[in-house]
């Protein structure tokens, strides 16, 4: 008697397009998208309109100098950033250790985005001879494996087997655009409520019923706005979307150019950033960035 065994292939679209969609996604933006994918942006846009027409879903709403992803989009594009970060750690622990004059620091993507890229050139022109990797990422990072020399962390700074130092306390507070002309929290009532979702739910993270019962107020707002990236939750208050419920750390430039404002209080109390190294001996380029990082944004320090 034969017998058979039918594998069922993995139907995918293809690769390219998955990595346009993905670039996209977390840029909102068909123009970055191709400058980090290294092509134009009409090639972007060929690609999502192919994997489009492979998935029968529309995936973003083309507006003037704007695109906004549509539900399926929403659902489709953490699952594609998860898996590739999985993919680059997996690479990145397979590859050759990097020369000891290259230190790898990983952070969140907003944190990396916002607060580390505009300040390397601090640190390139402080030590030229030591090359700085950034590796943007919202899921920790295996220190122990050796993916990342140095971790910024967002948490309670309670991390098993390693060693953390407390660089600063983040506050959140309501933020918005100048346009929207909040005064009071009472007006919170007509305006859409920007929420960002935490990968980990945890009561203690800052969130709106926390400050609407920090606030002493019910719990308002005309409609909701959720963001599975805190870069697109802050991308869409500057937008003039909606309120959102902002850290004051990683807006303190638009805060200070005016272009985004804290109309009112209460600020509620974050987690904090903590500089997290594995329990092995530091060589001397691990620890300068260590320094620097320390000098910029530690507690001595006025960046954080």
């Amino acid at each position: 008697m034969n017998s058979s065994v039918v594998i069922a292939m993995r139907r995918l679209p293809p690769l390219a397009t998955l990595r346009a969609f993905e670039a996209a996604a977390r840029h909102l933006s068909f123009k970055r998208a191709a400058e980090e994918l290294l092509v134009t942006p009409t090639a972007i846009s060929h690609q999502i309109r192919l994997l489009e027409e492979t998935m029968g879903l529309r995936l973003f709403e083309r507006r003037t100098r704007q695109v906004v992803m549509t539900e399926a989009a929403q659902r489709l594009y953490p699952v594609l950033r998860d898996g590739f970060d999985a993919f680059a750690r997996t690479i990145d622990g397979l590859s050759a250790k990097a020369p000891p004059s290259t230190v790898t620091l990983t952070a969140t993507r907003a944190f990396t985005a916002r607060l580390l890229v505009p300040r390397v050139a601090s640190f390139q022109e402080r030590r030229p001879d030591v090359t700085l990797r950034l590796l943007a990422a919202d899921e920790p990072v295996d220190l122990a494996a050796g993916t990342a020399d140095l971790a910024i962390r967002y948490g309670s700074g309670v991390y098993p087997g390693l060693r953390s130092e407390l660089l600063g306390t983040d506050r959140l507070a309501p933020v918005a655009h100048p346009s929207l002309g909040l005064t009071a929290p009472e007006q919170l009532a007509r305006h859409r409520l920007v929420h960002f979702e935490w990968r980990v739910p945890h009561p203690d993270r800052p969130s709106w019923p926390r400050w609407f019962a920090a606030a002493g107020l019910p719990e308002v707002g005309a409609s909701a706005l959720h963001c599975t990236d805190e870069s697109h939750a802050i991308q869409a208050v500057a937008a003039g979307l909606g309120v959102g419920l902002l850290s004051l750390t990683l807006v303190a430039a638009e805060m200070a150019a005016g272009t985004l404002v804290q109309p009112f209080g209460p600020a509620i109390e974050g987690m904090g950033f903590h500089l997290v190294r594995g329990p092995g001996p530091e060589n001397e380029a691990v620890a300068a960035v260590r320094e620097w990082v320390l000098a910029e944004f530690g507690l001595a320090g006025r960046n954080l």
